[in-house]
């Protein structure tokens, strides 16, 4: 036999392999086919419903489009120039000569990492084609006259959708790394690829939940969440933990981080070189974490209000009776946020001066500009979401985290559907793809009233716009100092959005604006020296947030120091010994993290089934 059979031979796959793939493929399609039937059978036919109203939003578009035909001429006659133009181009690409593209990616789009997409002439004019329509689809549908603001949203966040699932990146044989692996691999990456497509619909019950990452890598307490400490007091809403010191003093005032319950708390504790609890520990800081329960519908009728009383006066009660001290600093992450500022606005009603400062990442207390989450809220969207959750109790995790996952789709969703199911890889063990996929639940009432008053009404900036307890809630009488860190590339709650809500704010405002987004902003640790932030030194922040950043200075690192220096510079940084968790008036419950942050979904399922 010749050394060229002989290689052939053994780049075939293995026919027992083979045999097992395709067992395992077809048994999983089987058993899911027959529950699909009987589920289906069980629920009976139902009319198809418009309930996020994008049927409609495109009718719209579609008659407001065919008012102005000779605009559409236009257009398309744009398209085919540019189509002409990009053929012309990779002709002489394909005998040699170098060319300038017709159309280029976004800085940033990953989709189009491999060099095929720019070395090989096919794949090129495969990549430019779809670069083209897609500039002229978005131009076409953005700026419609007379189609309502509402509608334009909708119709532009879902052409978006659209165009992102019909890049050649997304299919076999446009992608030359999958091409080039179908080939090597005589197609096992595909059949790899269906048997962890339909193991995902399994572990969703029937429903796609993509894989971002192995979750069976991590471990609560052990490779993430490590900081050492203890739980020192838990009711219904939440488990409050005391981290161990690691300094011989600490400050005199303890500080106590609110995070937001759409997810959980160990964002801020994923490693110990990326942990903020970790790093403001070893500052001196005596801190606690808030580590909220993950409710089922005993909890339905939890309100807004009980996550103020029974949440953030509750830890604040509970860190001031273990330290004795009464004053402490306050800092909260994104809804964490907006539920301190309810929090801090209740206590100045009631002349109560427990907190000395407020931090806060990424919040929104104006919600007058949501950025593309606006989206997903109006009457008739929010009255379906209320009924599904009156049903249940609560709002279902995986159903919040697949609407964030579509505001960046083809980083959270198209990038793992060619890894796992067209490349047949296992995703890769990410301890931050790891918390992003341990959803949390809402329960109903409370859910309601956010997105209701919040979100639709923006009741929150109103003076008396929501009452607490019978309290009035009036932002502008908040005179804490404050410090505010948002994130200029954050898709989630815009930094103009968040400068709007510190600006109701009557006592002293740091606003810093950091680089990055939502999460990697806000995680950034001083030792990575990353994205750096913009300070505006003025006395008073400046009108507007343009304004802000137009005399705002950039500084290098994280704004983790510059937060650090402005807590510590309040009451001139008095120390007292160190704190142990336990030696208060507090005793410890179970080591940390606890035990409400271990409730996985997707681990209660598989228990479950």
């Amino acid at each position: 036999m010749s050394q060229q059979t002989q290689q052939e031979d053994h780049n075939l796959p293995n026919p027992a392999e083979l045999a097992k793939s395709y067992a395992e493929v077809a048994q999983r399609a089987s058993r899911l086919l027959t529950q699909f039937m009987e589920k289906k059978a069980a629920e009976g036919i139902n009319p198809p419903s418009d309930e996020m109203g994008i049927a409609k939003a495109f009718m719209d578009l579609s008659s407001r489009l065919l008012a102005n035909p000779y605009k559409l001429a236009q257009t398309q006659m744009n398209m085919m120039w540019d189509y002409f133009s990009l053929w012309q181009g990779s002709m002489l690409k394909m005998m040699g000569m170098p060319i300038q593209p017709i159309a280029a990616p976004a800085k940033g789009d990953k989709r189009f990492h491999d060099e095929d997409w720019e070395q090989h002439f096919l794949f090129d004019y495969i990549k430019q084609s779809y670069l083209i329509a897609s500039r002229h689809i978005h131009d076409t549908v953005c700026c419609v006259e007379g189609l309502p603001d509402e509608a334009q949203k909708k119709v532009a966040f879902y052409t978006r959708q659209y165009v992102d699932a019909l890049s050649p990146s997304n299919f076999a044989f446009t992608n030359p790394e999958v091409f080039r692996e179908t080939v090597k691999s005589h197609g096992q990456n595909l059949v790899k690829g269906l048997n962890n497509l339909l193991q995902d619909i399994e572990a969703g019950d029937g429903q796609l939940r993509i894989r971002m990452t192995d979750t069976s890598a991590f471990e609560l307490g052990k490779n993430v969440a490590t900081t050492p400490g203890k739980v020192v007091f838990q009711n219904d809403l939440f488990q409050l933990v005391q981290y161990e010191p690691t300094t011989k003093e600490q400050y005199k005032k303890p500080l106590l981080i609110v995070p937001p319950w759409i997810n959980k708390f160990y964002i801020l504790d994923l490693r110990e070189k990326n942990s903020l609890v970790k790093w403001a520990t070893d500052q001196g800081h005596t801190t606690y974490i808030i580590s909220w329960v993950n409710p089922d519908a005993h909890l339905a009728q939890k309100t807004f209000e009980d996550y103020v009383t029974e949440g953030t006066l509750a830890a604040i009660a509970a860190v001031e009776k273990d330290t004795g001290e009464k004053q402490i600093d306050v800092a909260a992450y994104c809804i964490g946020g907006t539920l301190l500022a309810t929090t801090l606005a209740y206590m100045a009603a009631k002349k109560d001066n427990r907190v000395a400062s407020a931090t806060f990442f990424t919040t929104m207390i104006d919600f007058s500009n949501p950025g593309e989450l606006g989206v997903f809220i109006d009457e008739q969207q929010v009255s379906s979401l209320e009924h599904k959750m009156a049903e249940r109790g609560y709002l279902e995790g995986s159903e919040m985290a697949m609407t964030f996952n579509l505001l960046k789709a083809n980083d959270l969703i198209w990038s793992f559907v060619v890894n796992n199911y067209l490349l047949g890889k296992d995703p890769f063990p990410f301890d931050l793809l790891y918390w992003n996929s341990d959803s949390t639940r809402m329960p109903y009432a409370m859910h309601s009233f956010y997105l209701r008053n919040m979100y639709m009404a923006n009741k929150l900036k109103e003076p008396g716009g929501i009452s607490i307890a019978g309290v009035p809630i009036d932002i502008s009488k908040i005179k804490v100092p404050a410090y505010f860190i948002s994130t200029v590339e954050d898709h989630i709650a815009p930094w103009k959005s968040t400068y709007l809500g510190a600006k109701l704010f009557s006592g002293p405002v740091r606003f810093v604006l950091g680089g990055s987004g939502h999460i990697a902003g806000i995680v950034n640790p001083p030792a990575a020296n990353k994205y750096g932030f913009w300070i505006n030194d003025a006395a008073k922040l400046p009108a507007t947030a343009d304004d802000f950043l137009a005399g705002s200075t950039q500084h290098p690192g994280s704004w983790w120091t510059d937060w650090n220096e402005w807590v510590t510079s309040l009451d001139g940084g008095k120390k007292v010994a160190a704190r142990k968790p336990g030696a208060g008036s507090l005793k410890v419950l179970e080591e940390a993290p606890g035990s409400y942050v271990k409730f996985r979904l997707d681990t209660q399922k598989k228990e479950s089934a």
